[in-house]
């Protein structure tokens, strides 16, 4: 919750995301149910009124797909 309004994360039936880290880069593979769930994930951090420092966790059997590197979506309003 921030500015006394729930963000809500909404989830795409079907959603598969797999994110590997590969050393020098970072590959996040996911079908098209999981891209728009990622996208979605970006809106809503990314409304008016949503903290600084406001994040998501996406882990292995937590949004991601069993082999999965952790990602965090954090909204970062520095310069």
């Amino acid at each position: 919750m921030t500015d006394g309004t729930t963000r809500v994360f909404t989830w795409e039936e079907g959603t598969r995301i797999e994110v590997r880290n590969l050393g020098g880069e970072i590959v996040i593979k996911a079908n098209s149910a999981g891209l728009k769930t990622l996208a979605g994930h970006l809106l809503t951090l990314a409304q008016d009124g949503t903290l600084d420092g406001a994040h998501l966790h996406l882990e292995e059997n937590n949004g991601l797909e069993e082999g999965s590197v952790g990602l965090v979506l954090e909204r970062c309003d520095d310069e």
